[in-house]
Formats: structure tokens, sequence, C-alpha cells
């Protein structure tokens, strides 16, 4: 694994691919907590282990997660419909954006780098969210979970997002905060850059090579080095 402590130098690239949640909106937090109160509100009691590890995944798969967890007897879709509302209700002020997420999308727009996001998300939600923190017209594309058949850990979402650049997804860096997210980026052969939000990097992430960096600032520097 490299750290920012190695004065590490990415390997130049073509586009950027972010993620969404987690990366580059500070949603993950306040989804935790919606997540928490509904359970208590449906009757079952979220724990941080569950939590963790629905981070970063697909609708299908917390649907997956959340039965394995409470039985089939576990009501999901009004679960998924009262987070959805609570969700809606609570970024009505506006949907905070990562630190240096602005800056670094910015100076990749003043280099002419394309860029794109790659989210587990569906398309209502990516777009009324980045639209919210003032993002979705910065970036060439958005591919969503209702935009290809297998979400991640599967790397389609990444390689969807190459297609619609142009770009080689061996040319491509992409930016993540989750374990799935990850995996996807690195099957899409792509440089990785996890920035670790909720979840940090497990001993099979680390193994995968990939760059672990303390912020998207790191990120800026690592991909532009100020010499």
């Amino acid at each position: 694994m490299k750290s920012q402590t190695d004065i590490l130098r990415l390997q130049p690239f073509q586009a950027v691919i972010f993620d969404m949640d987690g990366t580059l909106l500070d949603t993950e937090s306040v989804f935790r907590t919606i997540v928490f109160e509904v359970c208590t509100e449906l009757g079952f009691e979220m724990t941080d282990a569950v939590h963790m590890s629905m981070v970063g995944g697909s609708h299908e798969r917390t649907n997956q997660l959340l039965v394995e967890a409470y039985g089939v007897a576990f009501p999901y879709t009004l679960f998924d419909e009262r987070c959805r509302v609570i969700m809606r209700e609570r970024s009505h002020g506006g949907v905070p954006v990562k630190a240096g997420a602005r800056e670094l999308i910015g100076e990749l727009r003043e280099r002419g780098i394309p860029t794109a996001v790659a989210t587990s998300s569906r398309q209502p939600h990516a777009h009324t969210h980045l639209g919210a923190a003032g993002l979705l017209d910065l970036f060439e594309t958005v591919v969503t979970r209702d935009d290809v058949l297998h979400p991640k850990p599967h790397p389609e979402p990444y390689l969807t997002a190459a297609k619609r650049l142009g770009i080689d997804p061996l040319h491509c860096l992409a930016v993540e905060d989750s374990h799935a997210g990850v995996s996807a980026a690195h099957a899409a052969g792509m440089q990785t850059v996890m920035v670790p939000d909720l979840v940090h990097p497990s001993d099979e992430i680390r193994a995968l090579g990939i760059a672990v960096l303390e912020s998207l600032d790191h990120v800026r520097l690592a991909a532009f080095p100020k010499d």
C-alpha cells in the first residue's frame, strides 16, 4: 500500500471517475444516522457491523444483507422508502461536499481532463444530490445503478463511464471510498485511489496495491505535484 507519507505521485491519466456518496458528497454519516433511526422505527436493531457491510453497496446488495441479518420478515421495501424520504427531507438545505472536492474538480477542468461519476445510487437520487451540491454540471457523464446490469463490485459501472468518456480504462483514475467501489475500479483496470470515509481499507483491499490517501486534497497533490 502507498500512503501520503511516501510523497506519492500518481501515474499519468487522461480522465478521472469518482464515486459519489462518501467520496464527493459527505453524506455517508447522514445516511448512517437515518439507517439506525429507521431500523429502530421498524422494530429492528441496526448494528455497526451490518451498517458497515452496507456502505458502497447497491440496492440489491443492501436488501440481501438486511435479509441475511434480520430474516425474510425484514420489510426492505418500507425501510428503503423511509430512508429515501428522510434523506430528501434532510437534503433540502443542500448537500455537503467532501473537503477538497471542488478544488480537485476545478483543477481537472482547468487542465481539460474529463470527469465522470460512477455510483451505486439510482438516477433520481444521484442527480438530485449532485445538483443540490452544485456539482452535477461539472461532469461529462454520471453512471448510476439504472445504467448498468451489474453494480459494484462488478466493474461495469466504471467500464461504462470510461466508454462514455471515450477513454481506455487503463488511462483512467478512479477515486473511491468503499471496498465494493475499489474492487470495481480495480477490476476495470483503472489506477485506483481510496480515500477512506467511514470504512477503512481491509487487508484484501490493501493487497490490491491501490493508493490510500487521506483526502481529496492529497489526491490533487499526488496528481499534480507542486515542484
